[in-house]
């Protein structure tokens, strides 16, 4: 869709195209809405990021929380939203091996315990053998540099699903 597509459409049509460009976080494209007229990908995607960065910790946190596990057990049971399904099948999360997926699973959960967020990582721009390397690394991250890394990632995704609705190049 071209973004005279995005700047006609009402606030409903526009929440149900771009209300999980940040997972499973429609309040961000509701508020986003406003900001209309767009002039293109990088002119609606830095209203997203704004939105971001202007909310306190315990909402950036809580954007951080929305995102679900990586190669965690939503994945086999299909109870991902269909933009992390895609993303995380594509970059063949689900064919980790057995020990592969313990270990992972391990390390998030590690994770998880350590900054109170999953692990987020924009898996369309890394392979499977990378995720669980990035991850050991982060972990040993300090949790303020962690969450900017976090919501880099976020905003990466975010990045990569505007480009794909809008049918650009990322």
């Amino acid at each position: 869709m071209d973004i005279e597509k995005v700047n006609s459409m009402d606030f409903g049509e526009f929440v149900d195209v771009f209300g999980n460009v940040i997972e499973r976080c429609p309040l961000i494209a509701a508020a986003v809405w406003s900001k209309r007229p767009f002039s293109g990908l990088g002119d609606l995607e830095k209203h997203f990021f704004a939105f971001i960065d202007g909310l306190p910790l315990s909402g950036q946190e809580g954007v951080l929380r929305c995102h679900p596990e990586l190669a965690g057990r939503q994945l086999p049971w299909g109870r991902l939203t269909a933009e992390s399904q895609r993303e995380q099948s594509a970059a063949g999360l689900q064919n980790l091996g057995a020990a592969e997926r313990l270990r992972f699973t391990e390390l998030t959960a590690q994770y998880r315990t350590r900054f109170g967020f999953p692990f987020v990582l924009a898996v369309r721009l890394s392979d499977p053998a990378a995720a669980p390397r990035e991850l050991a690394r982060r972990l040993r991250c300090p949790p303020a540099q962690e969450l900017r890394t976090a919501l880099g990632e976020v905003k990466k995704i975010c990045h990569l699903r505007l480009a794909d609705l809008l049918g650009e190049q990322p």
